[in-house]
């Protein structure tokens, strides 16, 4: 008999023997006849505790070792407090780009092109980025290759080389990326939200221009890592095949004899200015308009963080299961996609926002539609269904974020990082009982308390005219949503972010 003519009686005998096989391994009685009716027990999963993990260096940092032998790799990350908040005026960029080439402008002792190939040698992963708060520098390679690996993080961390010609080569990309800015209207909505949630002034909002980029030496790149890449300033995360007690000397020694002094971050600036409350439109080409809810948002020690998490994902937070995906997209047919985010910002109040795209002529319809659940969820108690399951999105997700030993070195290193750790150690602890204990109730309260439509901003981005004109079978006007005017705001020159009189023809 050939294979085929043994598959083909293989497959041919099996409907006989599936119902005893699965009468023998769970009993046929226990199927249930509707996947709705399938049970499973509680989840009885606890999240690891960092003070198993957390180990204070000598030299400075705080480090967070999760061993493991199932691979022969080890993955460092090194997190500075440091970001573009701390990049000098007229030298936006500064600190991003020095953030890009700590890891790919080479080092004291070898060029970015023989760091490059040494690398790859090595089969090792070695990367480095800036972010708004933090520099982070991440290297993953065999555990046999640990004495070079951490020669080159060490030299990376305290004599980079910033290659003139690697800075030229970022310069002219960066520039290059200026000149899109205008052409997606996600791009611009962005950059506005941003200006109307936070104010002008607002560190976020010092963004680079081209001047600002083109102004930046080597010399400025040097200046701004030895201010503040400092141990002082460091938290590493190490996952993978070692023994703790040898990483723990590697690390010692990976941090000591710093060769400059370097000074501590100050801490992020925090004060904002939430706009006045209006509808804000920016006249752009495109064929949907854009459209962003704005309020006022928390911060995550708020208490109400967790109430307001729930509440959210009832709202718009939780994809097809919420109110707003489900008027907006399934029963109107007005969006692909439409959402609500608002959740505790670490350093600063982060605003409730929800947003879609629809049709110009669609667009004051949809927003108030968006509104409409908004108040809703504030004057009438969700159902027992929507409440349970918003519950258990975060519970039943929370195994996740600690799925590999890499996930919870780098979990616990960014509670120690952001301050976290100091304030509530037993923080994913407490997670599971904290979100079960918001009730029916305390959803209402909160939506009721944050979601105050009087204060409401509304950003739209697309064809004013048609916007305005609406929709002939709905009556409703985006005036009439909101509080405050309707204000133009005008597009900004991608290169200087300085608004323009006119805005350009559409290409």
């Amino acid at each position: 008999m050939n294979f085929h003519s043994l598959k083909s009686v293989v497959w041919s005998a099996l409907p006989a023997f599936l119902p005893l096989f699965l009468s023998c391994s769970i009993g046929a009685a226990e199927i249930p006849d509707r996947p709705e009716k399938l049970k499973f027990p509680p989840l009885t999963y606890e999240p690891p505790r960092p003070q198993e993990h957390r180990l204070e260096l000598k030299s400075g940092p705080v480090a967070y070792l999760v061993p493991s032998r199932e691979l022969p790799l080890v993955q460092v990350v090194i997190h500075v407090r440091a970001g573009d908040y701390l990049d000098p005026e007229g030298k936006e960029g500064v600190g991003g780009m020095a953030g890009y080439l700590v890891s790919r402008g080479g080092t004291v002792s070898q060029s970015a092109e023989d760091l490059d190939e040494r690398l790859a040698f090595l089969a090792a992963n070695f990367s480095s980025s800036l972010s708004e708060a933090r520099y982070t520098v991440s290297l993953n390679l065999l555990s046999k290759d640990l004495d070079e690996g951490f020669k080159i993080l060490r030299e990376a961390l305290n004599q980079p080389r910033f290659q003139t010609n690697k800075l030229d080569l970022l310069k002219q990309q960066t520039i290059q990326g200026m000149k899109q800015r205008n052409d997606d209207s996600s791009d611009i909505e962005d950059r506005e939200l941003t200006r109307l949630a936070y104010g002008e002034g607002f560190w976020l909002n010092r963004i680079p221009t081209q001047a600002s980029v083109e102004s930046v030496t080597q010399e400025d790149l040097h200046s701004f890592h030895k201010k503040w890449v400092h141990p002082r300033n460091m938290v590493a995360a190490v996952s993978g095949d070692f023994d703790r007690e040898a990483m723990s000397r590697r690390l010692e020694e990976l941090f000591a004899a710093w060769p400059y002094p370097g000074e501590s971050a100050p801490p992020v600036p925090s004060t904002a200015d939430f706009a006045k409350p209006g509808v804000y439109m920016v006249e752009k080409d495109v064929n949907q308009g854009r459209v962003a809810v704005l309020l006022p948002g928390i911060r995550r020690d708020n208490p109400d963080n967790f109430a307001v998490a729930v509440m959210n994902m009832v709202l718009g937070g939780g994809g097809f299961t919420s109110r707003i995906m489900n008027r907006v997209r399934s029963d109107e047919g007005l969006a692909y996609s439409a959402f609500s985010t608002f959740r505790g910002g670490t350093y600063y109040a982060t605003p409730f926002h929800a947003g879609f795209q629809s049709k110009s002529a669609t667009v004051a319809y949809a927003s108030s539609i968006v509104m409409e659940e908004m108040k809703r969820i504030a004057t009438e108690q969700v159902s027992q269904e929507e409440w349970e399951t918003a519950r258990r999105v975060f519970i039943d997700n929370l195994p996740q974020r600690f799925s590999t030993r890499a996930q919870v070195a780098d979990a616990f290193a960014d509670e120690e990082v952001t301050g976290r750790f100091a304030t509530d150690p037993d923080y994913w602890r407490n997670y599971r009982s904290r979100i079960e204990s918001v009730t029916r109730e305390d959803v209402q309260r909160v939506a009721a308390k944050y979601l105050d439509l009087k204060r409401a901003v509304v950003l739209v981005v697309g064809q004013k005219a048609e916007i305005l004109k609406g929709h002939p079978n709905h009556a409703v006007t985006l005036g009439s949503l909101v509080a405050g005017p309707l204000v133009d705001l005008p597009l900004r020159d991608p290169m200087t972010l300085k608004p323009m009189s006119v805005s350009p023809q559409p290409k």
